[in-house]
C-alpha cells in the first residue's frame, strides 16, 4: 500500500487515551506518531502542544471523544483538549489540520425534541470550525445529514461502518437465511445500505425488517418486529450500543417473531450501565463493535464471550491517505 507516511509533509498526532487506536492507524500508514506534550495543572486546566515543527505540513490529530470513568477524561475534557490542540497547530503554521474523531461526542443530540432544546451536535461542529480545523473525519455518526448540514466552514468526511462490518457479517451468515433489521424506523437507511453490501457479498437477496418500539408515558417497555424473520438469522444494525437495553428488547422481539439467531453490529460500543448484563441475555447470540471505543467497561463472562471487536484502524488509515493525496473518498463514504 502506498501510504501517507512516506511523505515528509504529513504529521499524525494522537491525543491521550486515543494513542492505542492511533498507533494502529500509524502502523497501517507505515509511519510514526508525531511527538506532542499534554500537561495538566493542579486546578484542572491543561496545555497541549506539538513537540516538532508542523509548519507547512498536512496535520492529522486523532482524538476519540468518548467518556471514561476517571476525572479529567469526560467527553468535555477530551473535546476541549482536541480543540485547543487544533488551535495550537494552526498557530504553529500547519498548512491543513484535520480532526480525526473515531467517536464524536454529542452526535446523538441532532434535533430539538422539546421546546428550547439545544442542537448540541451543531454546536460541536461550530467549535471545530472556530478552533481552525480545516476538515473532520468521523465514523458512523448518529445522523450524517445533520453532520453535513452543520459543517459549513470545514470539510466533513463521514466513514460508514458498513464497509467495516459487511465482510465479517457475510462470513458469519454465509449459509443462513438472513434478515437485516433496523432497531427503529430512523435507522432504516443505515440498515438498507448494510443490506446492499451483504447482498453483493453473498450474491443473493436478503429480507428486511425493523422494530417498532412500544412507549407509554415516556417509558420504553418493549419492541415488536415488523417483517418476516421466521427461521432466519436476524442482523440488527445500529450506530452505537450504550446500556444495551434497546438491543436486548430488539433481540427478544426477533426471537419471539421466530428468528433462529440474532446478531448485532454497532459502530461504537459505549457499553455503559448494565451493558454487561444486557449483552449476556440469551436472546442475543453475538455482537460486533469497532475499536473506536475500547470495551473497558465490560467484564468477563457471557457478555465478553459474545463480543467481537473489529478494528477500524485500516479504514481510518485509508481515509487519511486519500485525503492527503487528494484521492476520492467515495469508496469509504458511499456505495
Amino acid at each position: 500500500m502506498t501510504t501517507a507516511g512516506a511523505s515528509k509533509d504529513v504529521a499524525l498526532f494522537a491525543l491521550r487515551d486515543s494513542d492505542a487506536f492511533a498507533a494502529k492507524v500509524a502502523a497501517e500508514l507505515g509511519t510514526d506518531l508525531a511527538a506532542h506534550e499534554e500537561r495538566d495543572f493542579e486546578d484542572g486546566e491543561h496545555k497541549i502542544r506539538p513537540l516538532e515543527s508542523v509548519r507547512g505540513r498536512d496535520v492529522f490529530a486523532i482524538g476519540a471523544l468518548y467518556g471514561e470513568d476517571e476525572p479529567g477524561r469526560s467527553p468535555n475534557d477530551k473535546l476541549c483538549r482536541l480543540l485547543f490542540f487544533i488551535g495550537a497547530l494552526k498557530d504553529a503554521g500547519a498548512a491543513r489540520v484535520t480532526a480525526v474523531v473515531p467517536y464524536l461526542c454529542y452526535a446523538r443530540k441532532d434535533r430539538r425534541t422539546k421546546t428550547r432544546d439545544p442542537v448540541t451536535s451543531r454546536y460541536v461542529i461550530a467549535l471545530f470550525e472556530a478552533a481552525g480545523a480545516d476538515a473532520l473525519i468521523a465514523f458512523e455518526v448518529h445522523n450524517v445529514a445533520a453532520l453535513q448540514n452543520a459543517a459549513r466552514g470545514l470539510m466533513s468526511v463521514h466513514i460508514e461502518a458498513r464497509h467495516l462490518f459487511a465482510p465479517r457479517l457475510a462470513a458469519r451468515v454465509a449459509g443462513d437465511d438472513v434478515a437485516v433489521v433496523s432497531p427503529d424506523p430512523g435507522g432504516a437507511k443505515r440498515a438498507d445500505r448494510t443490506r446492499d453490501d451483504l447482498e453483493r457479498a453473498l450474491e443473493r437477496e436478503l429480507a428486511v425488517a425493523f422494530l417498532h418500539k412500544r412507549r407509554s408515558g415516556g417509558v420504553m417497555s418493549g419492541s415488536a418486529a415488523v417483517g418476516d424473520v421466521q427461521g432466519k438469522t436476524a442482523i440488527v444494525i445500529d450506530d452505537l450500543i450504550s446500556t444495551g437495553g434497546t438491543l436486548v428488547r430488539a433481540a427478544r422481539a426477533l426471537k419471539a417473531a421466530g428468528a433462529h439467531r440474532v446478531l448485532a453490529a454497532a459502530a461504537h460500543g459505549l457499553l455503559t450501565g448494565d451493558a454487561d448484563t444486557a449483552l449476556a441475555d440469551p436472546a442475543l447470540d453475538a455482537v460486533l463493535v469497532s475499536d473506536t471505543v475500547p470495551p473497558f467497561r465490560l467484564g468477563g463472562g457471557g457478555a465478553a464471550d459474545k463480543l467481537e471487536v473489529v478494528s477500524a484502524a485500516p479504514i481510518f488509515a485509508d481515509a487519511i491517505d486519500r485525503l492527503h493525496r487528494g484521492r476520492t473518498l467515495s469508496p469509504l463514504t458511499e456505495g
